[in-house]
């Protein structure tokens, strides 16, 4: 009886182990039509907000055709200390969209074309002091001769999306350092369906 618990207990241990191992990153998504708008999440005392806004500032899952619309990341330190960002979480996805159609998804490009612009003077890492907020914004549609700078995004834009069903979103690689020390937030997936009718 002792060897058949023993066994027993040794199975369990190591199916927790194997499960532990493969835990997936947190997949934090939302649905065209859900009521709150914004993803929320807090991991490590920082504080990130995804959404996207509509012309009037408020954030939405469902745009008009011809309607213009905003991307915006926000960062926000809950801890005692100011935190020093570096940019590496805005990659290549970064605001990307994509047109949901069958099984492949049509890239539709990203509003931006790079960060801290050739003759921008600001310093290249982002400061946040305690209690205060940080934004990453960009506009789908620019209407400048060039592009126009958000910092720290360059922004092109693209032209006005056309009727359908839509994704965004991007994998969080986010470098900090807090009293001289480095730290990496890198397990949340952030998505947003939408829908231009």
């Amino acid at each position: 009886m002792k060897t058949k618990i023993l066994k027993l207990s040794t199975v369990i241990l190591m199916f927790a182990f194997i499960t532990a191992g493969c835990q997936k990153d947190n997949i934090f998504e939302l649905n065209i039509g859900d009521k709150n708008a914004i993803i929320q999440q807090e991991v490590n005392g920082i504080e990130f907000k995804f959404c996207l806004l509509n012309e009037q500032g408020e954030p939405a899952t469902v745009f008009n055709e011809g309607e213009n619309f905003t991307f915006q990341f926000v960062i926000k330190n809950l801890k005692k200390d100011t935190i020093i960002i570096t940019t590496e979480f805005i990659n290549d996805e970064f605001f990307r969209v994509y047109r949901l159609s069958g099984d492949n998804p049509l890239d539709m490009g990203k509003p931006w074309s790079g960060i801290w612009c050739e003759y921008s003077l600001e310093p290249h890492e982002i400061k946040v002091a305690p209690s205060k907020t940080s934004k990453v914004q960009s506009p789908w549609n620019f209407f400048g001769d060039f592009y126009d700078y958000y910092p720290p995004l360059c922004v092109t834009g693209k032209e006005n999306l056309t009727e359908g069903e839509y994704l965004t979103g991007f994998d969080l690689d986010f470098h900090y350092q807090l009293k001289d020390k480095s730290y990496n937030i890198n397990n949340l997936k952030l998505k947003i369906n939408f829908k231009i009718k």
